[in-house]
């Protein structure tokens, strides 16, 4: 049996030109000047603040192009180091190869300016990779992640959370309140 891990590395890896031109492409969009930094609500703050928090592994307040790139490895995405290391640098205002969360902010900042001049092509491939993740998550197919589906996601990918992570992580994303997470919450939570 092929397992919801596999085949998600499986859909994400089978275009791995694609990934590596997308992150090409962000790095050079990145440089744009004329991008408008907006302002993050209070919810959004303190979801980026936990995703920081996964990212930074060592939980020494930055984060690295290693931590980054084991990330992404774990989630079944493979991108060239040199180009994971040129988008820390890019997000690093000191150069020093080093990302906190102020910088993790404002880079995330620029990278959601970008997001709205997303053509249909590109909305059509988000809407693909939120699928494939879903499924990744939802190992019973039945349309939902729960606290215990939510939990071995999080150890596939190298995370070990608590019991009061995870019940923070449903509170963020289970909008309706039912003890799950459906598909809409999930690509609200990622979006």
């Amino acid at each position: 049996m092929v397992s919801a891990s596999h085949t998600y590395r499986h859909i994400i890896s089978r275009e791995p030109r694609r990934v590596s031109i997308t992150v090409n492409k962000l790095l050079v969009m990145l440089q744009e000047p004329s991008l408008q930094k907006r302002d993050f609500s209070e919810a959004e703050l303190k979801d980026l603040r936990t995703a920081f928090g996964l990212l930074d592994r060592n939980r020494d307040g930055r984060v690295t192009a290693s931590e980054l790139q084991f990330m992404l490895q774990n989630l079944g995405i493979q991108v060239r180091d040199e180009l994971i290391n040129d988008l820390i640098n890019e997000a690093s205002h000191s150069g020093n190869g080093l990302i906190d969360e102020t910088e993790f902010l404002q880079w995330v900042s620029r990278i959601q300016a970008l997001s709205q001049d997303t053509s249909a092509d590109d909305a059509d491939d988000i809407t693909k990779d939120l699928i494939a993740a879903f499924r990744v998550f939802d190992r019973d197919c039945n349309g939902y992640i729960t606290k215990d589906e939510l939990k071995t996601a999080m150890d596939m990918i190298g995370e070990s959370v608590t019991d009061v992570q995870l019940n923070e992580l449903l509170a963020i994303a289970d909008i309706d309140h039912d003890g799950k997470i459906n598909y809409e919450e999930f690509a609200r939570l990622l979006l």
